[in-house]
């Protein structure tokens, strides 16, 4: 169970950061409305270009800290946790544009993992 957890905690970072550091000027299917970047992403919803800047730089940050948590198990809860709570907002944020449902896959399938790294 221990390598598998290990493995949601690598999967989840390194979908994060791809998102957030290699994907953010791109287009994706799972962007809300018809954003093709994180910022138009964020405008869409109604939110400012600095708030996109702060639940980046959160997103990232835990993300990282999920992979440090595989050598500090320490950090491993509140990384999860916190990244579960950004998850969950951008949940709400498709909802909120009534995104179809699959635009919050991602995000769904991701929050169900960080509540499984955090309370397995």
């Amino acid at each position: 169970m221990n390598y598998l957890i290990i493995i949601f905690q690598i999967i989840v970072a390194l979908s994060i950061l791809n998102v957030w550091l290699i994907q953010n000027k791109k287009p994706t299917r799972w962007r809300g409305g018809n954003a093709t970047t994180i910022i138009e992403e964020f405008e869409v919803y109604g939110l400012s270009k600095q708030m996109c800047y702060v639940i980046g730089f959160l997103k990232v940050t835990f993300a990282i800290l999920l992979l440090v948590a595989i050598w500090f198990p320490v950090v491993k809860q509140p990384a999860a946790l916190g990244l579960a709570a950004l998850l969950l907002g951008s949940i709400a944020m498709h909802i909120k544009i009534k995104d179809p449902l699959l635009k919050s896959f991602p995000a769904a399938l991701f929050l169900v993992l960080c509540l499984i790294i955090a309370f397995a």
